[in-house]
């Protein structure tokens, strides 16, 4: 269970009141700022750290095994930031501190 080395300096891991670990804005970041890219091997079946992203719009969905310290995002349902891809962005600025959280897009 380790990191890939590249650091990304926008966001640090910490303990989170959501879930286990979470991702963490290590300053202000603004509406629309690219948070990080999420990285790791695509893979078949689901897992703990599995993102699922469309391969184009109505295309199939592919499976990444986060490698990278974007796989500690938790669930929102008021997400701060958003996928596009394997791309995250701000929704809105994100203060200092903050927990960065997507929409899995599960239907609860």
């Amino acid at each position: 269970d380790t990191l890939t080395t590249d650091r990304n300096e926008q966001v640090y891991i910490a303990s989170s009141p959501i879930h286990g670990r979470g991702l963490f804005a290590a300053h202000l970041l603004p509406q629309g700022q690219l948070i990080g890219v999420y990285r790791g091997p695509q893979v078949e079946e689901d897992g703990p750290h599995v993102l699922w992203v469309e391969d184009e719009p109505g295309g199939k969905w592919v499976g990444y095994d986060g490698v990278n310290e974007m796989r500690f995002m938790n669930h929102s349902r008021q997400p701060n930031a958003e996928m596009d891809g394997l791309d995250c962005y701000a929704l809105r600025d994100i203060p200092a501190h903050d927990e960065i959280t997507i929409d899995y897009g599960w239907d609860d």
